[in-house]
């Protein structure tokens, strides 16, 4: 192992680092998402102009982005789950983490279209 290497764990280090990640950065839309919708109370106009910044290419981009994050930590957390309850979890905790790696990687390549297809229509007008 490189000496001054922060993680020093293999894969379930890593799981355990995204899990983290994926769960503050949904916190985070979730804090923002709240404070947009309460600009309808406070100026409509004001939501309606957030509302149009919604609707750009680069927001799309960021909603694929929290979807992704949802996705990972919600697939994680099922494996968290597993791991924590099924007595030999732990022993196969390494293929469930492929697993949910490859889950991810296919339902995220499926839903790149749907999620980004008008984007790129407006950015390319195509």
């Amino acid at each position: 192992m490189p000496a001054g290497t922060l993680y020093r764990g293999r894969e379930g280090m890593w799981s355990w680092v995204a899990h983290r990640v994926t769960g503050v950065l949904v916190f985070f839309f979730l804090f923002v998402h709240v404070l947009d919708t309460a600009l309808v109370r406070v100026s409509p106009e004001a939501y309606d102009d957030t509302i149009a910044v919604y609707k750009t290419p680069i927001v799309a981009l960021m909603e694929y982005g929290l979807m992704a994050a949802v996705l990972f930590h919600a697939l994680n957390g099922l494996r968290v789950v597993a791991v924590d309850f099924w007595s030999r979890g732990t022993n196969y905790q390494r293929q469930m983490l492929w697993t949910v790696v490859g889950l991810w990687v296919v339902l995220m390549a499926g839903a790149a279209y749907p999620v980004l297809g008008h984007a790129v229509r407006e950015v390319f007008g195509s």
